[in-house]
């Protein structure tokens, strides 16, 4: 017998179209020679466009993936423990690469840093020090899916959406934040943090300034927590440029509330190693960083994966010529997505920096008195996986208060499978054109969301 936790699907999220779409794709996963009509994954924020270079990379330095140093053997070094929460020559190379990442704007203290197997640890951790079962964090929406899993499946804590509008382009305001504050506060929930992502997923835009500074008059206001998901920052690849919370701290001097702000890190976008598992911690309070330090034991790095990461991280000529690389390969990639999908008459929302597209499908919703404009999502979503071959990402699964958006990856896989994908799209979208023509709702529903907020 289970236990009561092992047993619950309860906030885990497992049965989202999010993930559903996942196993239906490896159910038929498609392959140009072996499965040439099987599914494309359009569906996984997966970095594969720069791969090569660290194969490259790897090449010209076989000492750091093998078990030597010098010609000397390193096996003994790396299979007993070493320093059990993270090499400090590592944590120096990832404050450094931090800094790189954010303009060399900000300063970074390897202290202040606790290394997690991933970022999915690294946000889980943070909810534990920050709040106890029966607490609430906000989060703006469409966030990331797996955020429910994340924040309250093993915490027991809630996520009280703040909900963004198309009409302003999804950005934070602070009546969205006063009213998902309130919405707590009814339902007797003590709100301990907000949580924000950016650059965001799915929208792959970055916040502002004005955004953050918004956001931290906010938590200053409410005496909350932020939680800071910064794990796309280095696949800005478009203008504005990336600015992490941690600048607008130093720029606005909010030295106060310093301590009440976290950062989430991680090498899995910014470099395309998501099976490598190294995501951190940053925090200026000396209370989190020991309690994450403690926890971080249940998801510690190998010392293979350290060794080998922080070789790569130490090669600052490469490491610079990457990002700039892989920023250029990313702009064209968002390029080719998106002017095909302007040639169907698709829009999306624009975009300066993640691995993916934020769809506009509500001209593809056709939508009679028995089913509501959600469900016709459902709908959409699924015939676009099975009749299309395509897995995409429905706005619902993301939490989106609007329904007929969808998130679009492109960056893992071959330009010759995403131009496959697009035809796939085109056909698809004919055909549900044939189908059906437009009806007033959509005109009511772009209406309804169109009234600019403040």
């Amino acid at each position: 017998m289970l236990s009561s936790k092992a047993g619950s699907d309860a906030a885990h999220g497992q049965h989202s179209s999010y993930f559903l779409g996942w196993q239906e794709y490896e159910k038929n996963p498609y392959n140009a020679l072996q499965n040439p009509t099987g599914i494309i994954q359009l569906g996984l924020a997966e970095n594969q466009l720069s791969l090569d270079l660290i194969e490259s990379w790897l090449a010209r330095n076989p000492e750091a993936f093998g078990f030597n140093r010098n010609g000397k053997s390193t096996f003994r070094e790396l299979a007993l423990f070493q320093d059990y929460h993270g090499l400090p020559a590592l944590k120096n190379a990832l404050v450094d690469f931090m800094s790189q990442i954010r303009g060399n704007k900000v300063r970074l203290d390897p202290r202040k840093l606790v290394l997690t197997a991933g970022a999915t640890s690294a946000n889980e951790t943070l909810v534990f020090c920050v709040a106890d079962p029966g607490h609430a964090i906000l989060v703006p929406t469409p966030y990331y899916p797996g955020l429910d899993r994340d924040v309250q499946w093993r915490t027991g804590v809630k996520i009280v959406p703040i909900h963004c509008s198309s009409s302003n382009y999804f950005r934070i305001t602070e009546s969205a934040l006063e009213e998902a504050y309130q919405q707590a506060l009814n339902q007797n929930l003590e709100v301990r943090a907000l949580l924000i992502t950016n650059p965001s997923n799915p929208l792959g835009t970055t916040l502002s300034r004005e955004d953050l500074n918004l956001v931290i008059s906010f938590i200053i206001a409410k005496r909350i927590h932020l939680i800071s998901d910064e794990i796309y920052s280095g696949t800005v690849y478009d203008s504005p440029a990336f600015v992490s919370v941690a600048e607008a701290l130093t720029e606005e001097n909010h030295d106060e509330v310093s301590t009440r702000i976290h950062i989430v890190g991680s090498l899995s976008k910014d470099l395309g190693i998501p099976g490598f598992r190294v995501g951190m911690i940053y925090s200026n309070n000396v209370d989190i960083i020991k309690a994450a330090t403690k926890m971080s034991s249940f998801g510690l790095i190998s010392s293979q994966t350290q060794n080998l990461v922080l070789g790569i991280l130490s090669d600052r000529e490469f490491i610079t010529s990457y990002v700039r690389e892989n920023r250029k390969r990313l702009k064209r990639r968002q390029e080719m997505l998106v002017s095909g999908l302007e040639e169907m008459g698709i829009e999306c929302l624009k975009s300066n920096a993640g691995l993916f597209c934020w769809v506009d499908m509500r001209k593809l919703l056709f939508c009679n008195a028995a089913t509501t404009l959600f469900e016709t999502e459902k709908e959409v979503w699924a015939k676009i996986l099975s009749e299309g071959g395509l897995n995409v990402s429905s706005g619902l699964s993301f939490h989106c208060s609007e329904p007929g958006w969808f998130r679009v990856c492109f960056a893992n896989t071959s330009e010759q499978t995403l131009n496959l994908a697009m035809r796939r799209m085109k056909q698809f979208v004919e055909s549900r054109r044939r189908r059906r023509s437009p009806t007033k709702w959509f005109l009511q529903l772009i209406l309804r969301h169109s009234q600019p907020e403040r």
